[in-house]
């Protein structure tokens, strides 16, 4: 399994456990909010509340807050840029209506496990925009080669696979488009967003590979993060 299907699949099963707390409301919130207030990705984002069993209600109000026709404090994107242990570029997309809170807390994280902040765009240039896809391997009425033959008909432009599930790529402008094809085949999709994918991994060391795990876990785990991408073959 590559390094980026480890963390996906470690992320996967983190993202469970987390779906069982009230803090992952908060995340899907703040998408739509800002999904909402830019018009970009409000389908996508209203899809993925849904599919967490996010409250109608929230997802209602998420949606008024960002059009602006309720109160709340503003969030906002926010791109960080960084170096984990033996170099490893990390961007981090955040959802914040507090900078200062965010930038802080990341700091302080990436200190513990001998990383730091960088300058915008040190690393960003090693990463690509593309649209992602997850697609369980096992559904009720295809078979793996079914599937397979649907997602090369789909306008993929290619896809990986781990234990569990199928990682499709499309070209950004694309997602929304394959995602309507794979699903008009019932087909049931996990995930679809955007995501920037390394365009190349960086070796690491057996006994780093676990603090750049724990690294990446404990970023996770601040409520303002959103995703988390990193060039680490793990």
């Amino acid at each position: 399994m590559s390094g980026h299907s480890k963390w996906s699949t470690i992320k996967r099963k983190k993202g469970a456990t987390d779906a069982k707390r009230s803090g992952v409301f908060t995340r899907l919130a703040n998408t739509i909010i800002v999904a909402a207030r830019t018009n970009k990705g409000l389908d996508l984002a209203i899809d993925h509340a849904k599919k967490a069993n996010m409250p109608k209600d929230k997802i209602e109000n998420a949606i008024l807050r960002g059009q602006g026709k309720i109160e709340g404090a503003q969030v906002e994107e926010v791109i960080y840029e960084a170096y984990g242990p033996e170099s490893v570029a990390i961007i981090i997309k955040c959802l914040t209506d507090n900078k200062n809170r965010t930038v802080s807390s990341l700091r302080a994280v990436l200190n513990k496990y001998h990383g730091n902040l960088a300058n915008s765009g040190a690393v960003a240039y090693l990463f690509e925009l593309v649209g992602s896809i997850e697609l369980p391997i096992k559904q009720e009425t295809l078979d793996r080669d079914n599937i397979e033959e649907i997602i090369l008909e789909s306008g993929a432009t290619d896809y990986v696979e781990d234990d569990e599930h199928f990682i499709i790529y499309t070209k950004p402008k694309e997602l929304e488009e394959v995602k309507k094809n794979i699903e008009f085949k019932s087909l049931k999709i996990e995930s679809a967003k955007l995501a920037m994918n390394p365009k190349t991994y960086t070796d690491i060391s057996d006994n780093k590979k676990e603090t750049i795990i724990k690294l990446l876990t404990a970023i996770e785990d601040n409520e303002d993060v959103d995703e988390v991408y990193i060039n680490a073959d793990l």
